[in-house]
């Protein structure tokens, strides 16, 4: 199933195209957030994409397919390649991402290496 939440907290279960157009739309200095996710028995992993509407006017645009080092990370000043790539990756398109430059950010969720702790602690 599809649910898309705002960073006011309001959620809709499987969201029509024009819902995801206005909630993206919608989007504000006190509402700065669209996440859409797929929550599905059997699939493992987070599965979802996001936007984050930026102080610069700029939409940051994130997706995650299942683990921490598959999270990957654009930008661009372009509601309507956002809207486009939203809807692409709704419907299962296999082109929804192209036209952006990605950067792979999943270094950044990754959980530290055991070592790495123990370290920490002795330092």
């Amino acid at each position: 199933m599809l649910i898309a939440t705002t960073g006011r907290g309001y959620q809709v279960k499987r969201p029509s195209k024009p819902a995801i157009g206005t909630m993206l739309a919608n989007l504000q200095r006190d509402n700065r957030y669209l996440t859409l996710e797929r929550q599905d028995e059997g699939r493992e992993g987070d599965w979802y994409i996001q936007v984050w509407f930026c102080d610069n006017n700029t939409y940051r645009l994130e997706y995650r397919d299942g683990v921490p080092a598959e999270h990957f990370q654009t930008q661009t000043v372009s509601q309507d390649k956002v809207l486009q790539a939203l809807l692409g990756w709704v419907a299962g398109e296999s082109a929804w991402s192209a036209g952006f430059m990605w950067n792979n950010i999943g270094h950044m969720f990754a959980s530290p290496a055991p070592e790495d702790d123990e370290s920490k602690l002795t330092s």
